[in-house]
């Protein structure tokens, strides 16, 4: 889908596309840490939910 919507700004207007298709590894690269620091916090608040939900899920294997 990104691919037929570039060959479409392509056709367009080619500075523009020729331009994004420059800038997008460097916003990728820029966007990394955010990512890392999601997976992170994602996996932080799934550790807590697990461990709130430890004793119910104790009670009711019991």
């Amino acid at each position: 889908m990104k691919f037929l919507l570039w060959c479409i700004l392509l056709f367009f207007c080619w500075p523009l596309a020729l331009l994004a298709l420059v800038l997008y590894p460097l916003v990728w690269l820029l966007l990394l840490p955010f990512r890392m620091v999601g997976i992170a916090v994602e996996g932080a608040l799934g550790l807590v939910w697990a461990i709130v939900t430890l004793p119910a899920r104790v009670i009711r294997a019991i």
